[in-house]
């Protein structure tokens, strides 16, 4: 039994064998970018419609909610990161603070978060790809375009835009972040140009009523959560990304400091641009006019008689779309590569090429992502992301909350301020956003964990390394 809370001693990036030891080549505006890139992308192009559907105006009230949750895990996360630099992200953390068994379960549920986000947004660039295509007088066979359970034989689309992405992870890490930089300055510039063309439109009546289904969570059909918490539960998934920064560890040129910049910074930045945007929405139109569409912002500026701008807007967000996939396979990647690391995997797996990158593991993850991608319908599972994440979340805070008590004088480069409050408040703010998501995904995520701790005592547990 004492062996399923053993910890383990973390290594940096530089005390490992050279095999396993990646290049530093990122600087904090590189995890800036990073962290904007995974964050600012379906979620506000997309599930803005979504919450105002469930919360009417007072989605903005949800975006606040949803960002100050995220914002007091981001505290946790850069303190952590900064003790620990090493890869490996909540899975890292949970293993040297909580037990091997809790980093199971938190690396287990970080599968499900990476898996299910890559896939989703690949299958979503698809619709746009596909789209664009036709416009342009190309037809994509549907067989090609939609996955068996839709009729077709493969989304060939999803399982392109994976490996591209790939090919430039395994290319090079500093590489990768110069194109994602690049396009993370276009998708803020597409959404500047959306509040410059919408804000002036901008009328208070608007925002009445400001909260047509109360401030709680209520169930509707199909058991939809409604109300200011419910739509923050869905929103949630806006926010998070900036995770994806703490797996950059062994990467970073100055750990300790570029790593709480680019968590705080690029959640700070986001938040900003979220409510703004989000403010511009509900306030250019009805949120009954775009509650429903797929293409929310595109939609409120043909509502205004600006087609030509929402072209360029529904162009830009699908071209600078790949970054929430290089951000999030990114970090997938090196969360599988601490898990081979330890034993969990095959270790040949954690192998770095002589250039610093982890190209095998990445290549890897890119075939286990696009065969979900290519095969497997995401529609309504997609939320369980939601909920891998919650756990994590709460995993960093906790190992807070455990090291300030366990090792208050450790050295910390990046304190969370007000710790005992900021920590608590992460941990109690992530279980009611579990509590507001539908029973079906609550379920269905105690299911994967469940077959993930079969597969530990089976498997995992005589195959740790620790």
């Amino acid at each position: 039994m004492t062996s399923l809370f053993r910890t383990k001693t973390i290594l940096t990036g530089d005390d490992r064998p050279a095999e396993h030891r990646m290049a530093r080549t990122l600087g904090w505006p590189h995890l800036v970018a990073m962290g904007v890139g995974a964050i600012v992308g379906t979620g506000i192009l997309t599930l803005i419609g979504v919450g105002a559907d469930r919360a009417g105006p007072a989605v903005l009230l949800s975006f606040a909610v949803a960002g100050a949750i995220c914002a007091a895990a981001a505290l946790c996360y850069a303190e952590m990161a900064t003790m620990i630099p090493a890869s490996g992200s909540a899975y890292t953390y949970s293993y040297a603070v909580l037990g091997e068994i809790f980093a199971w379960i938190v690396g287990w549920s970080l599968i499900l978060e990476y898996s299910l986000v890559v896939s989703t947004v690949a299958v979503g660039w698809s619709g746009y790809a596909v789209g664009f295509l036709k416009g342009l007088g190309v037809e994509v066979p549907a067989a090609l375009a939609n996955g068996p359970a839709l009729g077709g034989v493969i989304n060939a689309p999803a399982v392109f835009i994976i490996a591209v992405v790939a090919g430039l992870l395994m290319l090079g890490t500093r590489e990768s972040a110069r194109i994602n930089s690049a396009l993370v300055v276009l998708k803020l510039v597409t959404l500047a140009l959306f509040v410059a063309v919408a804000l002036p439109h901008f009328d208070a009546a608007n925002l009445h009523p400001f909260a047509p289904n109360g401030y709680g969570s209520t169930s509707g059909d199909g058991g939809v959560k409604y109300g200011v918490m419910g739509a923050a539960a869905i929103i949630f998934f806006a926010f998070y990304g900036f995770d994806a920064i703490s797996t950059a560890a062994e990467e970073a040129k100055d750990p300790e400091r570029d790593l709480a910049i680019g968590i705080v910074g690029s959640m700070a930045a986001c938040t900003i641009i979220y409510i703004i945007v989000a403010a511009t929405a509900v306030g250019a139109v009805p949120y009954t006019d775009f509650a429903k569409s797929a293409e929310p912002l595109a939609l409120i500026l043909r509502n205004i008689h600006q087609q030509g701008i929402a072209t360029v807007v529904a162009a830009a967000a699908a071209i600078a779309l790949p970054t929430v996939l290089l951000a999030f396979l990114y970090g997938q990647s090196r969360i599988f590569l601490v898990m081979a690391r330890d034993g969990f995997l095959p270790q040949s797996l954690a192998r770095v090429t002589a250039s610093g990158t982890p190209a095998r593991i990445t290549a890897v993850t890119a075939v286990f992502v696009g065969i979900i991608a290519g095969l497997v319908p995401l529609d309504v599972i997609a939320s369980l992301a939601n909920a891998g994440t919650l756990c994590a979340f709460i995993a960093v805070a906790a190992c807070v909350l455990v090291l300030r008590r366990r090792s208050p004088e450790a050295r910390r480069p990046f304190r969370t301020p007000f710790a005992w409050v900021v920590a608590p408040a992460a941990i109690l703010g992530c279980l009611y956003l579990f509590s507001s998501l539908q029973a079906v995904t609550q379920v269905s995520f105690f299911i994967w964990n469940g077959i993930g701790l079969v597969i530990y005592f089976t498997l995992g547990r005589a195959r740790s390394l620790a």
